[in-house]
């Protein structure tokens, strides 16, 4: 049934059904075809995600495969209440997180909260990151620590809401407002400690 379905879905629906009705799909039917739209779908971008955070092929590829597998087995936990790419994108950030920790044992990822109190100034405004030279801002994002770098990625390269970060981060908006203040005077600071000319 499924090898007669498939060819069907993947022609008729593949491209006029949403994510989340793909999801709904599959979970009353548990027919792999549906999972398979939704793989071709993601699969792509969350290996960009991958090699974005973790910086190596191999690792990326694997991590996409285990991100999918975690995506199939916790489908029914899809709540509905943000995006279906949105939900992608958590699980995705937290298992590359959660492996960079156990390979690396980062500091700079443990203690990430421990200055959520301090304020600072927002005086880096969005020109300054979004006018940079590409090659200035690719050895800039790899010097500042990853939780600075991963939240930057996702307000500025993915265009996330403060709403979608701050569900991703399991964070308050304000909270993730100030990660966004903080990453930025961070990556202004080693800018101009890089380049002072």
């Amino acid at each position: 049934m499924i090898n007669l379905l498939y060819p069907l879905l993947a022609t008729d629906i593949s491209k006029k059904v949403s994510d989340e009705e793909l999801v709904k799909l599959y979970l009353e039917s548990q027919n792999v075809a549906y999972f398979n739209l939704l793989y071709k779908r993601y699969s792509g971008k969350i290996f960009g995600k991958c090699l974005s955070l973790l910086k190596n092929e191999d690792e990326a590829e694997d991590a996409t495969q285990d991100v999918m597998m975690k995506i199939l087995l916790n489908m029914s936990k899809f709540s509905g209440r943000s995006r279906f790419s949105t939900w992608i994108y958590s699980i995705t950030y937290n298992y590359c997180i959660d492996f960079l920790r156990r390979k690396k044992k980062d500091l700079a990822i443990y203690v990430e909260d421990f200055n959520d109190n301090i304020d600072v100034e927002d005086n880096v405004e969005d020109a300054f990151l979004l006018q940079m030279n590409v090659d200035r801002l690719k050895v800039i994002m790899e010097e500042i620590p990853l939780t600075d770098k991963t939240i930057l990625l996702m307000k500025y390269q993915d265009e996330m809401s403060i709403k979608e970060i701050s569900e991703i981060l399991k964070k308050s908006e304000s909270a993730v407002k100030m990660k966004i203040k903080r990453a930025k005077h961070k990556f202004k600071k080693t800018f101009s400690a890089k380049y002072s000319d």
